[in-house]
């Protein structure tokens, strides 16, 4: 359970504020694999100020920072616009925009928070791994490193073309299409192309050698009243610590055609290719000896065969290193996707409306690490490394859709999602030549000499939903419904292979099913007056199993899986909100009340180092308590001036002590959960007169656990990022349209733990030994300049 509470933007937006909360204590798989908008000083929160985002319309008549209130809401709902995003570096994930939303926390060693592996977010405590994530309505999974039912949000749109992003705490609505949001639903959109030609490029070069291009073509309104838009962008950039690269090239096109009044085609592609090198998992012991900077040492291939030989052969390591995982060789994730969708939106009657949706994505990713825990054969180069693999290939596709209908003060939503997921998954092993350094981990293998291991998988999600939004009275909303969701996991596992010569497999072959057919919600929202309401609301939501060898029920052993079957039950949460929220012309603020019961509680428990990829067991262990509360506050205290704070705290701790065979094996009754701070704080001032804009960030994280005995933990840390602008308001045709933005992020250059539980959470580490740990990235700044054309 993670306590995260983030911070919200102070520039001139309104300001709502939100549960906090808890991230469930899951243990972290293991390492598989190592537009723009003018703005102008006033303030609005206007529905019409995210449209014209959502149009990427390069004008505003007014700012449109962001809008996170959700007046007249049942829950706490959020939303933060267009420009926002574009405030941060291009190319950086969107969920460090979301950062600045109460209740939410993101965490990662790069300064872009595109750096897949170390990437964390937690809302109101829960995990990426058990939040809903969509785009444009399209499942994207579970955002987990190894994804086996989807991809992040930065393969799936580029920074540029995205649109406002919403967030429900709690529960996704029952309408959204995920079969893990127990702690709430993400939804990201695309903006649309302009009614009007027009073009964009922009340019951005910063700190560790970073450059990024990136240059889109609105067609504007064509015959027939369709319109599109095509764009790509070129980021490349050097690891601020070690060696190696972070690269993405990035395709988006969409086309919206109009048949008529009543009907209307949106169609969307995404293409992505991604490959980045890793940074080394350290510990809190390591971190003492070595400093925040000790990474992969891939500039010495001697020193790495040193460790090699001096580990197979039982003799002394080198003087500068303390065992065979201090540094490794080299690491590297890769990732290809493509994605695309068709909608078709239509009003029946002026009563009814309806879309359906259909879409598709495939994905082929691989992890590189090189590893001297298997040398490469003599025959095939004699190294002592090997660089291991994990492979993955998915092909999903599916169709959601759902009809409004309007009566009296009724509005009656229903609906359904149908995916069926073909996902594969094989750990491999490739030679190395003992003479002469690979060059890079930057490949796609071929030629493995071991397979490990090999499994298919397939999982069917089946899903309806209804509600009713009643508006009872003038002052007085409630909304109530729910969702059955049924999703059928089955596995395939494969014989392995060491030099052509089977080995048969420890892995299971079988199925599992997790299904509930009532998942209600429930919320009511009463406004006092004009300035005031209150709002409360309760919802129930489970979520499915993993089909992945890495994680979820087929990671354990044949044996294990099947003293499983008919015993594990799927997680379940149960939260409760209570929440007020005031605004006037200058102060907006908010306070929310949560618990929140979560049952069933699965912890994986690898054994040995989490990046050997050992099988783990799989159980249900009990659950988790979670209380807390949320404030923010907002004030415009000066023309073009505001400033913003928030807090929160949670307190959120283990129900159960965790057994094994009748025995205690971990003694975590009542401890803090891991990963989650016990206080959060923000504080933002932010300036806006239209052309000069910035802002200034502290955000302070309390200390967090990654042991659940909580015997150790990483102090507390508070960073301040910088974000200043100008904006070029000329008749000049070489000047208009032209932008430009200086980005520093880690202002003071702290040294600091980001990301916690990289590969894992332990019982215990006494002795801060384990390498669970990412360090955050130094002071870095960056320089981008923008020009629209039209």
């Amino acid at each position: 359970m993670k306590l995260k509470l983030a911070l919200t933007t102070c520039l001139t937006g309104v300001f709502a504020l939100s549960g906090s909360g808890l991230a469930w204590a899951q243990t972290a798989p293991e390492k598989t694999d190592k537009v723009h908008t003018r703005k102008t000083a006033s303030t609005t929160a206007s529905k019409q100020h995210s449209a014209n985002a959502k149009q990427g319309i390069a004008e505003a008549k007014s700012p449109e920072s962001i809008i996170v209130l959700g007046s007249g809401a049942a829950r706490e709902t959020q939303t933060i616009s267009h420009n926002v995003i574009q405030q941060y570096v291009p190319g950086t994930s969107p969920f460090k925009a979301l950062s600045k939303l109460p209740g939410v926390m993101f965490t990662t060693s790069d300064p872009l928070g595109s750096y897949e592996w170390s990437q964390q977010i937690i809302i109101r405590g829960f995990d990426q791994s058990r939040l809903g994530f969509t785009m444009d309505g399209i499942p994207l999974g579970n955002l987990s490193y190894g994804n086996d039912n989807g991809l992040s949000i930065g393969r799936a749109l580029q920074t540029e073309n995205n649109g406002p992003a919403t967030l429900s705490q709690g529960a996704g609505s029952v309408g959204v299409a995920a079969s893990n949001d127990l702690g709430g639903a993400l939804e990201f959109t695309s903006i649309d192309p302009t009614r009007k030609f027009g073009a964009d490029v922009a340019g951005t070069v910063g700190s560790s050698g970073t450059w990024r291009t990136f240059a889109r073509i609105n067609s504007g309104e064509l015959k027939g009243g369709g319109r599109f838009y095509v764009s790509y962008n070129h980021q490349d950039a050097n690891k601020w610590k070690g060696d190696g690269v972070q690269k993405q090239d990035q395709a988006n096109a969409k086309y919206i055609q109009p048949f008529g009044e009543h009907v209307k085609l949106t169609v969307f592609g995404d293409w992505s290719k991604r490959a980045e090198n890793d940074y080394q998992d350290i510990s809190l012991a390591q971190i003492k000896k070595y400093g925040y900077n000790l990474d992969n040492i891939t500039g010495n291939y001697a020193l790495a065969k040193q460790i090699g030989y001096a580990y197979q052969n039982g003799t002394a390591f080198p003087s500068s290193v303390q065992n065979q995982d201090t540094s490794y060789f080299n690491a590297a994730g890769l990732r290809e996707d493509a994605l695309g969708y068709g909608r078709l939106d239509f009003d029946i009657t002026s009563r009814l409306k309806g879309y359906v949706t259909g879409y598709g994505h495939t994905n082929t990713g691989e992890g590189a690490w090189v590893t001297p825990y298997l040398p490469t054969p003599t025959a095939l180069g004699g190294s002592p490394l090997s660089t291991r693999t994990t492979e993955y290939d998915i092909h999903r596709a599916g169709f959601i859709g759902g009809l409004t209908y309007k009566l009296a003060n009724h509005t009656i939503e229903g609906g359904f999602w149908f995916e069926n997921n073909n996902f594969e998954q094989a750990r491999r092993f490739y030679p190395l030549n003992v003479n002469g350094a690979p060059s890079s981990t930057y490949w796609y293998q071929g030629n493995s000499f071991y397979t490990q291991w090999q499994s298919a998988f397939n999982t069917k999600t089946y899903q309806v939903h209804l509600g009713d939004t009643w508006q009872i009275l003038p002052a007085l909303k409630v909304n109530y419904g729910f969702k059955s969701l049924i999703v059928d996991n089955t596995a395939r596992a494969m014989s392995g292979n060491y030099l052509g010569t089977p080995t048969g497999t420890t892995y299971p072959s079988g199925s599992l099913s997790a299904s509930n057919g009532f998942l209600p919600q429930i919320g009511a929202n009463y406004r006092l007056d004009h300035n005031n309401e209150i709002f409360a609301d309760y919802s129930r939501n489970m979520a499915a199993f993993d089909s992945a060898q890495t994680s979820g029920p087929f990671s354990t052993t044949t044996a294990g899986f099947q003293a499983l079957q008919g015993k594990l039950k799927p997680e379940m949460s149960n939260t409760e909100e209570l929440g007020y929220r005031f605004h006037n012309r200058t102060i907006q603020a908010s306070i929310t009340g949560y618990y929140v019961e979560f049952a069933n509680r699965l912890l994986s428990v690898t054994q040995g180092v989490g990046i050997l990829g050992n099988a783990s067991v799989l159980t249900n262990v009990g659950g988790v308590t979670a209380r807390g509360v949320d404030m923010a506050f907002n004030w415009r205290f000066a023309k073009n001036w505001s400033l913003f704070a928030s807090y929160a705290f949670n307190n959120s701790f283990y129900d159960n002590n965790v057994y094994a065979d009748g025995q205690i094996s971990a003694q975590i009754k009542n401890k803090n959960v891991v990963g989650m701070p016990r206080n959060l704080a923000n504080v933002q001032l932010g300036y806006d007169d239209g052309r000069i804009w910035g802002n200034v960030l502290m955000q302070f994280q309390d200390r967090r656990y990654y042991t659940y005995t909580n015997d150790a933990s990483v102090p507390a840390n508070d960073i301040f990022n910088l974000n200043v602008g100008y904006r070029f308001q000329s008749q000049n045709w070489f000047l208009r349209g032209v932008d430009a933005q200086i980005n520093v992020t880690n202002l003071f250059d702290k040294r600091y733990v980001a990301t916690v539980g990289s590969t894992g959470f332990v019982n215990s580490d006494p002795n801060g030994t384990v390498q669970t740990l990412q360090a955050g990235a130094p002071r870095m700044v960056f320089f981008t300049l923008r020009k629209h054309f039209d």
